[in-house]
């Protein structure tokens, strides 16, 4: 699409908005900037982030004469592709696109993303880092923090790009196709922006849509929507299993992985030789491992660069000891799919911290996985009545709630005994405490930091 001296809405004006702004006003494209929120200071905004005083930002309600005007809309991953505003601009006749498809079309070289509802971060970060010792010109992008859009004009066609990619922007996408791509689980989140399971895994099973067979997707055998999705998807399926020796892919066998690519089983490293723990992140390590394999990386340089991994800030990132007692930051940790991972890699009696913004998850199985495990369970936020409730139910009642975070963590630093561990993992979005979960990674750290050995 010729986008030379034409209007673009960019609807968004967090991360993802800016850079898409940046990118279309790079590439002679006009960017108008829309955001709801009618508080939002314009000429802050531009003073911040570096935009010129011409650039057109919109606040509040998007005047319907401005649609006559427009050539393309760019949602940022915020704004829902099935909103007010996006069926308007569709049944204007303007074209929409996310974020991630504005990057894919101005970017250049080749592509692996990597999807999943939990994991993708550890996994896409793992990916970089063995592309960076195998390209000198390697982006890791998308969902991890650094905008596509940002990144995208600094490409070559010498270039590899390795991007986290969330449901939120593959709802956005219509070109966009990986040479490589990954989904490594899909377990119930954001229910309240995609309704149903069928639709969100539909969403994440969509990064392969414009794949074929000379494309590859790695997928986790034992997650019961990969397993049936595997025999309908476009690309060539690479399996990965943490409960099973497979016969065509990669697996887990007691504390080995190992692969098998229709050759025989071969040997590939010992979990003990990573700085990682949790089965989770054993497959985190498998997805990448047949992520990086396929894409051509020698395996004696994706092995190397395993090894020497460090785990991801804020997902069961040690933090310190204290005490006695060790401080472990899950705030990555949002919903109970990712908090079950975290509670089951402590292998220690554990005071845990949970509770945050409701996405109308079901907190059931994250508290049966507690396993007896859990001495403490302190919760905050908005869904700590509804959490105590289905505790109770489980008969767990060694649970308190708190008024603020900082309680929280003094309940835990006063009930804490040499030997235990003390997990924020909150099985919760940040929203309504926090700008982010990184923030509430963030306190976590400094509070530990300030506790007096």
């Amino acid at each position: 699409m010729d986008l030379i001296g034409k209007k673009v809405l960019v609807a968004g004006c967090g991360k993802s908005g800016i850079g898409s702004a940046g990118l279309l006003r790079r590439f002679g494209a006009v960017p108008v900037l829309y955001d709801a929120n009618e508080k939002l200071d314009a000429e802050k905004l531009r003073r911040d982030n570096g935009l010129s005083e011409e650039t057109e930002v919109i606040t509040g309600e998007v005047p319907e004469e401005l649609f006559s005007g427009l050539s393309l809309a760019v949602l940022s991953p915020g704004v829902p592709a099935d909103g007010p505003l996006a069926v308007s601009l569709r049944r204007a006749g303007i074209p929409v696109w996310g974020e991630v498809e504005l990057a894919w079309h101005y970017g250049k070289g080749r592509l692996i993303a990597i999807t999943g509802t939990n994991g993708k971060t550890t996994t896409t970060a793992l990916v970089g880092e063995i592309l960076k010792k195998y390209s000198d010109s390697a982006f890791v992008v998308g969902n991890i923090g650094i905008p596509y859009t940002q990144e995208a004009p600094n490409m070559t066609e010498k270039s590899v790009t390795v991007a986290e990619i969330s449901s939120f922007q593959l709802e956005t996408t219509a070109d966009f196709h990986p040479e490589v791509s990954a989904i490594l689980n899909i377990t119930p989140d954001h229910l309240n922006r995609h309704h149903t399971m069928e639709n969100y895994a539909a969403v994440k099973e969509s990064i392969t849509k414009n794949q074929g067979k000379s494309d590859f997707c790695v997928l986790n055998r034992e997650d019961p929507y990969l397993s049936a999705f595997g025999e309908t998807c476009p690309a060539r399926v690479i399996w990965f299993s943490s409960a099973r020796k497979l016969a065509d892919g990669y697996y887990l066998d007691g504390e080995t992985i190992c692969r098998n690519l229709g050759e025989g089983p071969e040997t590939l490293l010992n979990v003990n030789e990573m700085n990682l723990i949790g089965v989770h992140n054993y497959e985190n390590v498998m997805a990448a491992i047949a992520v990086s394999a396929a894409f051509g990386v020698p395996m004696d340089m994706i092995l190397s660069a395993v090894k020497s991994f460090q785990a991801v800030e804020h997902r069961i990132e040690y933090v310190a000891t204290k005490k006695g007692v060790a401080y472990y930051n899950d705030s990555k940790g949002t919903n109970p799919d990712a908090a079950i991972r975290a509670i089951r890699a402590m292998r220690w009696p554990t005071l845990l911290i949970g509770g945050g913004y409701d996405k109308k998850s079901r907190y059931d199985e994250w508290i049966e996985a507690f396993d007896g495990k859990v001495k403490l369970l302190v919760l905050i936020g908005q869904t700590k009545n509804k959490i105590a409730a289905c505790a109770k139910v489980h008969g767990l009642y060694n649970v308190v709630t708190a008024d603020s975070f900082q309680e929280a963590m003094e309940i835990c630093e006063q009930n804490a005994a040499p030997g235990d561990a003390v997990l924020l993992s909150p099985a919760c979005a940040s929203w309504g405490m926090f700008a982010n979960y990184e923030e509430r990674g963030r306190m976590f750290k400094e509070f530990v930091r300030q506790i007096e050995e």
